[in-house]
């Protein structure tokens, strides 16, 4: 099956993705595994548990199974205000467009914009309620704190007007006498749509020498980088950085822009963790915050994702948690029915909770290692009947599940 540039697009890369790993069968059951779950399964009613699991992390990657499901939503974000109140992490990267996180950024930061205007220009499946209750709390929060939390989109697909503009403006102000050579490579290359995926097609699909329009997106980041250093630099240089990827990207092959992608997300969430000199909360879909190196989607899709090359740069201070869960509905409404019985969700059911977390790194006994160690499968697309993920273990992928029984849609703003 094809992976469609709409998925890509729209970010349903990650609401496929979802859930992750670890497949419980009756064999596991039968030596201790339920009973396992059972001692461990802590209720979320108190999130104090996820100190010890957290350590002395520096990036945290908040996954969850699918996107568009209220109770993950919001318990994303009783995760955030932990990690943000408790544990001193003042910086988000979120699966979502660069160009307008630097708008949500500045609202969090300041209060300026129209806050529904803001979310309504993210992905389709974040333009919701419980999506705005994120912004909500972070603007709530700086308003109060000196010490603020910042905001940043980890995505390129996007990359709107405001980026380019931004880009003219600072060579305009700090180095004029480059302004037009930077015009002469900028200006062919500004979007002439002001829909985004409207101009995404059209360079897909009537754009021949694609080439062209990456060697001028080459040529506007090198002459940026090229600038006197600072920290408003270094902002204005990852605008050029999206617009580069942008344009590499959708030049690409579909099958090829899954590895490009998570490349680049890897890139923009350390150089985010580099430029905030902060502890990070990567949140985004559970299939690019794992640690996953051999990742395989049974639509025949496999590539190196965000949590690997995070994995391989933090070490032991990138710790993967994942929001995961049994049945329910999405947003959509998209139906997802119970956990097959060969995904590690079906285990989960063993638990007494209905919302749980579990710390895969607690004492474990042979059996129950085993299951933990196996290779693993678990629900694929969630409009593709019959998909599914596979490939490592469910202790490869995660170090804490944050489970829920039951789902139902967030709502849409």
């Amino acid at each position: 099956m094809t992976i469609t540039r709409r998925r890509l697009i729209a970010g349903t890369t990650g609401v496929a993705a979802a859930a992750v790993l670890g497949a419980g069968t009756a064999r596991a059951g039968q030596t201790g595994v339920p009973e396992w779950i059972r001692a461990n399964a802590r209720p979320v009613g108190d999130l104090r548990q996820l100190r010890r699991s957290i350590g002395g992390a520096q990036v945290v990657g908040l996954g969850e199974a699918v996107h568009g499901t209220a109770e993950i939503t919001r318990l994303k974000l009783r995760v955030v205000r932990y990690l943000v109140e408790e544990l001193g992490f003042r910086a988000i990267a979120f699966e979502d467009d660069w160009s307008v996180g630097t708008l949500l950024n500045d609202y969090v930061l300041t209060g300026r914009g129209d806050l529904r205007a803001l979310v309504g220009q993210l992905s389709r499946e974040s333009r919701t309620h419980e999506i705005g209750e994120l912004f909500e709390y972070l603007r709530s929060y700086n308003a109060t704190h000196h010490d603020k939390v910042r905001f940043a989109g980890a995505e390129y697909f996007a990359t709107r007007q405001l980026s380019y503009d931004a880009i003219d403006a600072y060579v305009a102000r700090r180095a004029p006498h480059r302004l037009a050579e930077l015009r002469r490579d900028l200006k062919p290359i500004t979007p002439h749509l002001t829909d985004i995926g409207a101009y995404i097609q059209w360079y897909r699909d009537d754009v021949q020498n694609k080439e062209l329009f990456i060697q001028r997106a080459t040529a506007v980041h090198a002459l940026v980088r090229d600038l006197p250093s600072n920290r408003e630099q270094a902002v204005i240089e990852h605008h050029a950085r999206q617009i580069r990827s942008f344009y590499t990207a959708f030049s690409l092959p579909d099958e090829e822009i899954w590895a490009y992608r998570d490349a680049r997300g890897a890139e923009n969430v350390r150089w985010w963790q580099a430029f905030t000199r902060s502890k990070v909360i990567y949140w985004a879909a559970s299939a690019h915050t794992i640690n996953a190196p051999n990742l395989w989607f049974s639509v025949g899709a496999g590539f190196k994702n965000v949590g690997t090359y995070l994995h391989e740069w933090y070490g032991d201070r990138y710790r993967s948690l994942g929001c995961t869960f049994d049945h329910g509905t999405a947003l959509g409404p998209v139906d997802l029915p119970p956990a097959a019985p060969d995904w590690f969700e079906y285990q989960l059911n063993a638990a007494a909770s209905d919302q749980f977390t579990l710390d895969l790194r607690s004492p474990q006994p042979p059996a129950v290692r085993e299951w933990l160690h196996r290779t693993a499968r678990t629900r694929g697309l969630p409009d593709v009947p019959g998909s599914y993920l596979t490939g490592d273990s469910l202790s490869t992928w995660f170090d804490v599940l944050l489970h829920t029984r039951e789902v139902s849609p967030t709502h849409r703003y």
